[in-house]
């Protein structure tokens, strides 16, 4: 990141940017519509429902890529390197574990949805729901991406 030019944001913060701004909007125009034209439009709430999704799933993404999630590391602490070494392989094992099995029933229900439409917006719940495959899989990406750099970093 060259921060003489200027901030570099990757995709997923800019995407992050975008859906937290647009929630702002959205909720703003819901709560002006509400409160001062005294008149409720039903899509708003539905869209930001949907928008938040995305911005969960995406924000924990994130999180995975900026090792920002929170860890217990006092029993980890007390043991050698070639433990805490076995320890990180054996966790981010079953972490990938979890996420290959969390992706492959998101994907699963996203196609027994597909069919269904949102009230308000009139999307198919595809939209909102497909968050989970694509947080998830951008999950094990980064998690894969630490194994292999930790594995290529490792001293025996």
């Amino acid at each position: 990141m060259d921060r003489k030019n200027g901030i570099n944001l990757s995709p997923l913060e800019i995407a992050l940017c975008f859906l937290l701004i647009a929630i702002v909007i959205i909720t703003f125009i819901q709560v002006l519509f509400r409160y001062v034209f005294q008149f409720s439009l039903a899509w708003t709430e539905e869209l930001a429902r949907y928008i938040f999704l995305w911005l969960a799933a995406l924000s924990i993404a994130y999180a995975f890529k900026t090792k920002s999630h929170f860890a217990l590391t006092f029993l980890v602490d007390r043991v050698g390197v070639k433990q805490k070494n076995i320890i990180f392989i054996i966790v981010n094992l079953s972490i990938l574990t979890f996420l290959s099995v969390f992706v492959w029933k998101a994907f699963e229900y996203n196609l027994s949805v597909i069919n269904h439409i949102g009230p308000s917006t009139g999307l198919s719940m595809f939209v909102p729901y497909s968050s989970a495959i694509v947080g998830g899989s951008l999950m094990i990406y980064y998690v894969l991406r630490d194994l292999n750099t930790f594995l290529n970093n490792r001293k025996d």
